[in-house]
């Protein structure tokens, strides 16, 4: 049997490897995404258009997971290691910075298995300070 913290733990080593398809596959078609900027996106096509933008704007590692799980609720803590790769609307220009920074993320699965929330937080300021803004 699959638990919340095996899940979760998939996702994020999808999300490490690149590999979309696979993070997709853990995901409801009803998956709500929830960013610290921005507005909330519903369903899975909405969540796959948002990393396929990701993915063409920055390239992230993520480390020092830790990821905490009771029930079908979870919570991850790690550190963001980026390369800012090609410039995103209303940010700045892109030219290959770096930065690293922590974050966090609330989720939860439902009784298929797949994850159905990811609340992503992290600085945004720290980042616009990393990236030269």
């Amino acid at each position: 049997m699959t638990t919340t913290r095996d899940t979760i733990a998939a996702y994020y080593a999808a999300f490490n490897a690149g590999d979309v398809g696979a993070m997709l596959a853990l995901v409801a078609d009803d998956v709500r995404h929830d960013v610290n900027q921005g507005d909330s996106r519903h369903g899975k096509p909405l969540f796959a258009a948002f990393n396929a933008h990701m993915t063409r704007c920055y390239r992230e590692q993520l480390t020092d997971m830790q990821i905490f799980a009771e029930g079908h609720r979870a919570a991850a803590e790690f550190v963001v290691n980026g390369t800012y790769l090609a410039t995103d609307e209303g940010l700045p220009e892109a030219n290959g910075q770096t930065y690293r920074l922590p974050g966090g993320a609330f989720l939860s699965v439902n009784a298929e298995g797949l994850i159905d929330r990811v609340t992503t937080y992290y600085n945004l300021q720290d980042w616009l300070r990393q990236v030269g803004a």
